[in-house]
């Protein structure tokens, strides 16, 4: 097993003690349609994850830190706890937001150390397809014993964005309208952060949602070849995800993220660049 799981895979192994299933789907905006959704059908055994109520903390006061801050470790470690979540069991996410939800939790998992999550490739709408069952029944888990074991260098700030070297390639992984500045419906101010590369996230998937073939996202990710350090930033640090999971898949497994990303960077007083970015690597890294 790897970062993704198919329908099929999912399905053989429903029964089993050590595969928890958590959905994660959610709207932006509309915070109530995604647990209305779960609770209308959901894949039998799975429990939801709320994104700005598990997955995320709680926002600073201050206004920096983004709109989906990072949930503090033993807040995170109790609610995969109570999900009957340990050192031993596989963790598979789902959504149906194009991976988005699900890559933010096997992000957040593989960042306190846990490496057995995978992302449901093509999310719910695969699992339909499929034919498989669908309850409303929940049903919860034993709780485990999670044990954190951070890693921090899975993580950057918007101090490491603004100091980075010039080897380091900063993907911006928001629309096109949005990171050129032509458009921003959510944060205060338009536009992205200077010398940032567009990596449109849904670029990553397929028609169907699935994520494409590994092949195709090394050709998609091979101009920073060139680069020894890659960080990736959205509008809060969810889609980014989608991109840190294929690159991960692509064999650049040593990305970060600014989980902060555009809405932290925009409540400082930093630059901001409009329209587009040359994409050529460095000449010397």
């Amino acid at each position: 097993m790897g970062n993704l799981v198919s329908a099929d895979w999912l399905a053989e192994r429903l029964d089993q003690p050590d595969v928890a299933v958590i959905d994660c789907r959610f709207v932006l905006g509309k915070p109530e349609v995604g647990r209305a959704a779960y609770l209308a059908g959901h894949i039998p055994g799975a429990l939801y994850f709320d994104l700005e109520q598990d997955l995320a903390g709680p926002k600073r006061p201050d206004g920096h830190g983004g709109r989906h801050p990072l949930p503090d470790s033993a807040s995170l470690a109790a609610r995969f706890s109570a999900a009957g979540i340990d050192e031993t069991v596989t963790v598979v996410a789902y959504d149906d937001q194009e991976l988005a939800m699900a890559s933010r939790l096997w992000w957040l998992l593989r960042y306190l150390g846990h490496d057995r999550v995978a992302v449901l490739d093509g999310g719910w709408q695969a699992w339909q397809r499929g034919g498989y069952p669908v309850t409303t029944e929940i049903r919860p888990r034993a709780e485990r014993r999670f044990v954190p074991r951070v890693r921090p260098a899975m993580l950057v700030t918007a101090a490491d964005v603004k100091q980075r070297s010039a080897g380091t390639a900063l993907l911006d992984s928001r629309s096109k309208e949005r990171y050129s500045g032509q458009q921003e419906p959510i944060d205060r101010k338009a536009g992205h952060i200077p010398g940032a590369l567009h990596f449109f996230y849904r670029e990553n998937l397929r028609p169907d949602g699935t994520l494409r073939a590994t092949s195709e996202l090394r050709q998609r990710f091979a101009s920073l070849d060139a680069y020894p350090e890659v960080i990736v930033y959205c509008g809060s640090g969810v889609t980014a995800c989608v991109n840190l999971l294929a690159l991960h898949q692509a064999g650049r497994p040593d990305a970060k993220l600014y989980l902060g990303s555009w809405s932290d960077w925009c409540s400082y007083d930093y630059p901001v660049a409009t329209g587009e970015e040359p994409d050529d690597p460095p000449s010397a890294v």
